[in-house]
C-alpha cells in the first residue's frame, strides 16, 4: 500500500459479488506476545493483500500503524482489514474465493475495550496461543469475553519451532483451563528447531516444509514413529465431534469408518454451535498459515450460520429479530469511533440486516435522532477505500454521523429496533492532568472529548471547586498512551500527577438515618424531612433506590428530589470522598409542609439522611484487587514470592510452564506502583508479569485510617484526584 497514511483509496462501485455464505468476519485474539499481529501479517501476505510481510520488531506491520504501537511493539487499537482467500488444497470440486474481514485486537489488559467491542460484532475468532506456555492469564480473559458473546473459535498453537515448545502440554492446558471439548486437527512433526511439518489428523497425511522458497507443503506418508500417536489423536478427535451430527454419530457408533468430508462436516457443526474448538499447530511459516486460512473458511461461520440478531422494538417494547439478508430492513451496531485526521469522524458499523448507501438517511434508535450517511468506507488498517453501498454481513465505516456513539443501534426509521449494546468495565486508576499553558487549555478539552469518544473506558471528570481535571482508565499504560496521543495528534502539552487508585465506599450493615432541613428567613421557608434505610448489596451489584412511602407522608413529586440528593452524596462519598457503590437505599417515612416544602429542601434532606444512615451502617473503604501472574526462572521464586507478600498479596498457587515457574496472586492495586521496575531488579530482568482487574475488597482498617487521614488533609483537591 503506497498510499499516504490515512488517505482515501479511489472510490469503488461495490456490488453484492460475494455471496454471504463466503464471508467470514473474524477476530485475532490472544495473550500479549502470543503472535496475533505477526499471524495477521502472514495472512495478509499469503492471501496476496501485501507484497511483503512486516515485523513487529521492525515497526512496519500493516495493522500496528500508530506511532505508539510501532515504538512499543504492542497493539493498542484494533485494526480492521479485508482480504480474500481461495484454498490451495487440491480436490474434485474447485474452491471458491472467500472474503475474510479481519480485526486484529490488542493483548494488553489496559486495552481490553478493543477486544470487548470487536467480539460483540464478530461471527468467529482465531485464538492464538504461545506453544511454549499454552494458556496464559489474558488467554482466559479473552476466552471468557468470547463466551460472553457466544463467538465460535478455532485455536492455533504458535511458536512450536522455538526452544521450550510444548505441544502436548499446551493442548492439556487448553482442555483444563478453557474447554475440555478441544482437540487437535494437526500434530507437529518434530518440535523446537526440529519442527519440519504437520500431520493432518483428518486426512492422515503428513505435510512437510520442503521447497519453502516456493511456499509449499510437500505431501508424504506419516513418519512411522508418529503413526500410532496420530491414530490416537484422530480417534479422540472423532469421538469429540461425532456427537454434533446425528448421521455421523450413528455411523461412528456402528463402528464404520468416517470419511474426511464427514469429519470436517461434524467439526464445522461443533464449531458453529460454539461447543467444539479445533486446535491447529505450527509456527508462522507460510504453509502453516495456509492451513489456518483453510480452517477459517472450512470451520468458522458465515453471517448466515449465526442466529438472526434480536432486539427490542422501541415503539411496541416487543422483541423482534432481523434475518441476515439484504432484503430485510436495515439494522446495524456502531461498535467503534475513531477520528481520522484526513476525513474526520469514522463510525464503525457491523451490518446485521439490510444495506446502507452513501448519502442515504439513517435513524439512530438509541439516541432517537435522524442522521445522514456522508460517505462509506472499507477499512484497510490506516487506509480507507470509498464505496457506494455496504451490504448485510459486512463491517464498514461511515463518515457523517455526528450523534452516533459506541453501542448505538442504527436502522431504518420506519422499522426501528434497538440491539443489545456493549458493556465496558469501570476505570480503576486516575490521573490529575493540566495544560502547560493557557493556550493549551481549550485544545486539551477538545482532545479529551475526541479520545473519550474513541475509548469508552477513558473517563474525564472536573472538580469544579478546584478546577482540576481528572482522567481515569484501565491502567497506567492506557493513560500514558492517551496523554502521548494528546501531544502528538492534538498538539497539547500537558502535565500529569501521580496515579491514584480508584477506591470506593460502601456499607456493611443495615441502618436508618433521618434528614430534616428547615430554613425560615422571612416569607416562604424551606422544609424537607425524610427517613432512609441503607442496606449493603453484593460486590458489583450496584446501586438501588426504592420508595416505601405509604399514606402520603411524603408527596410522590418529592421522591425524585430525595433520590437526587442521595445520588449526589454517593458520588462525592462520605467517609473519604470516594464514590459509594453496592448499596440499596429505601425512603420509608418523612413529613412535609403544605407551603414551605420544595424539591431543593427534600434533596438536601435526602443527602443528610444518607450521611447519617451510612455512618451508622459501618461504612468502609473498598480497593481494587488485581489478578497477577509472574513468570520467573526457578532460582528467583523465593524473591518474587517474598516481594509479593510484602505487597499484601494472597498467593493463590504456582505452576510450571516450560522452563519457567508462574506465581499466581491477588494483590491490591495500591501496592503495585512501580512493580515492573522492582521485578526487573530482583530477577535480573529475566521475569515478566501480567496484571488484570479482579474484584473490589475491603481495605484493612489500619490502612483505611491512613487513607482517610491523608485525604482529609488534602481537602477538595484529593476528592477530584480520586474521582
Amino acid at each position: 500500500m503506497a498510499a499516504k497514511k490515512g488517505a482515501l483509496i479511489s472510490t469503488t462501485t461495490q456490488n453484492r459479488q460475494m455471496p454471504m455464505e463466503r464471508i467470514r468476519n473474524i477476530g485475532i485474539i490472544a495473550h500479549i506476545d502470543a503472535g496475533k499481529t505477526t499471524t495477521t501479517e502472514r495472512i495478509l501476505f499469503e492471501s496476496g493483500k501485501t507484497y511483503k510481510y512486516g515485523s513487529v520488531d521492525e515497526g512496519n506491520t500493516v495493522t500496528d500503524w500508530m506511532e505508539q504501537e510501532r515504538e512499543r511493539g504492542i497493539t493498542i487499537v484494533s485494526a480492521a482489514i479485508t482480504t480474500f482467500w481461495t484454498s490451495k488444497v487440491k480436490g474434485d470440486v474447485p474452491h471458491e474465493p472467500h472474503r475474510i474481514n479481519i480485526i486484529d485486537t490488542p493483548g494488553h489488559i489496559d486495552f481490553t475495550v478493543e477486544v470487548e467491542r470487536s467480539l460483540r460484532v464478530l461471527d468467529g475468532a482465531c485464538m492464538i496461543f504461545d506453544g511454549r506456555t499454552g494458556v496464559e492469564p489474558q488467554s482466559e480473559t479473552v476466552w471468557r469475553q468470547a463466551d460472553k458473546y457466544n463467538v465460535p473459535r478455532i485455536c492455533a498453537l504458535n511458536k512450536l519451532n522455538l526452544i521450550g515448545a510444548d505441544w502436548e502440554g499446551s493442548i492439556a492446558s487448553i482442555r483444563e483451563r478453557l474447554s475440555p471439548n478441544a482437540a487437535p486437527v494437526d500434530m507437529p512433526i518434530g518440535i523446537e528447531h526440529e519442527l519440519c511439518g504437520v500431520v493432518d489428523l483428518i486426512e492422515m497425511k503428513a505435510f512437510t516444509y520442503v521447497g519453502m522458497e516456493d511456499n509449499k507443503l510437500t505431501e508424504e506418508e506419516i513418519p512411522a514413529d508418529l503413526v500410532e500417536k496420530a491414530q490416537q489423536y484422530r480417534a479422540q478427535l472423532i469421538e469429540r465431534v461425532a456427537e454434533f451430527d446425528d448421521e455421523i454419530l450413528a455411523k461412528y457408533l456402528d463402528g464404520q469408518e468416517l470419511t474426511s468430508a464427514e469429519i470436517k462436516r461434524a467439526i464445522r457443526k461443533g464449531v458453529v454451535s460454539g461447543k467444539f474448538f479445533p486446535v491447529l499447530g505450527g509456527d508462522n511459516r507460510m504453509p502453516t498459515v495456509q492451513r489456518l486460512l483453510d480452517a477459517v473458511v472450512e470451520y468458522l461461520p458465515s453471517p448466515l450460520d449465526v442466529p438472526p440478531v434480536r432486539g427490542i422494538n422501541p415503539q411496541t417494547e416487543a422483541e423482534e429479530e432481523r434475518r441476515p439478508s439484504d432484503d430485510e430492513p436495515l439494522s446495524a451496531l456502531a461498535f467503534k469511533i475513531n477520528v481520522d485526521p484526513h476525513i474526520g469522524r469514522l463510525v464503525w458499523l457491523r451490518i446485521y440486516s439490510g444495506t446502507v448507501k452513501a448519502g442515504s438517511p439513517i435513524y439512530n434508535t438509541t439516541k432517537r435522532t435522524s442522521e445522514r450517511v456522508g460517505r462509506l468506507v472499507l477499512l484497510h488498517a490506516d487506509q480507507r477505500e470509498l464505496i457506494e453501498e455496504a451490504y448485510c454481513g459486512e463491517i464498514v465505516a461511515v463518515v457523517g454521523l455526528k450523534e452516533t456513539t459506541t453501542g448505538d443501534t442504527v436502522c431504518t426509521e420506519n422499522k426501528p429496533i434497538i440491539l443489545e449494546s456493549i458493556s465496558f468495565p469501570e476505570p480503576v486508576i486516575s490521573l490529575a492532568i493540566e495544560p502547560k499553558t493557557r493556550q493549551d487549555q481549550e485544545k486539551l478539552g477538545y482532545a479529551m472529548s475526541r479520545l473519550g469518544e474513541e475509548d469508552p473506558t477513558f473517563k474525564v471528570k472536573t472538580n469544579h471547586e478546584t478546577g482540576q481535571t481528572i482522567i481515569s482508565g484501565m491502567g497506567e499504560l492506557q493513560l500514558e498512551v492517551l496523554v502521548d496521543r494528546m501531544k502528538r495528534e492534538f498538539g497539547v502539552e500537558a502535565t500529569t500527577g501521580a496515579p491514584q487508585v480508584a477506591y470506593r465506599e460502601t456499607v456493611k450493615k443495615v441502618a436508618q438515618g433521618e434528614g430534616k432541613y428547615i430554613r425560615q428567613t422571612g416569607g416562604r421557608g424551606q422544609y424537607g424531612h425524610c427517613l432512609l434505610r441503607v442496606e449493603p448489596k453484593g460486590r458489583g451489584e450496584g446501586y438501588e433506590f426504592v420508595s416505601e412511602i405509604k399514606g402520603g407522608s411524603i408527596p410522590q413529586e418529592y421522591i425524585p428530589a430525595i433520590e437526587k440528593g442521595v445520588k449526589e452524596t454517593m458520588e462525592n462519598g462520605i467517609l473519604a470522598g470516594f464514590p459509594m457503590v453496592d448499596i440499596k437505599v429505601a425512603v420509608y417515612d418523612g413529613s412535609f409542609h403544605e407551603v414551605d416544602s420544595s424539591e431543593i429542601a427534600f434533596k438536601i434532606a435526602g443527602s443528610m439522611a444518607l450521611q447519617e444512615a451510612s455512618k451508622r451502617a459501618d461504612i468502609c473503604l473498598l480497593e481494587p484487587v488485581m489478578k497477577v501472574a509472574v513468570s520467573t526462572p526457578d532460582n528467583f521464586m523465593g524473591d518474587v514470592i517474598g516481594d509479593l507478600s510484602s505487597r499484601r498479596a494472597q498467593i493463590s498457587g504456582t505452576e510450571t510452564r516450560g522452563n519457567l515457574q508462574v506465581v499466581n496472586a491477588l494483590v491490591p492495586l495500591a501496592e503495585m506502583t512501580g512493580y515492573a521496575t522492582t521485578l526487573r531488579s530482583i530477577t535480573q530482568g529475566r521475569a515478566s508479569s501480567y496484571m488484570e482487574p479482579s474484584h473490589y475488597q475491603e481495605v484493612p482498617q489500619n490502612i483505611a485510617a491512613q487513607i482517610v487521614a491523608k485525604n482529609a488533609a488534602a481537602g477538595p483537591i484529593r476528592q477530584g484526584a480520586n474521582a
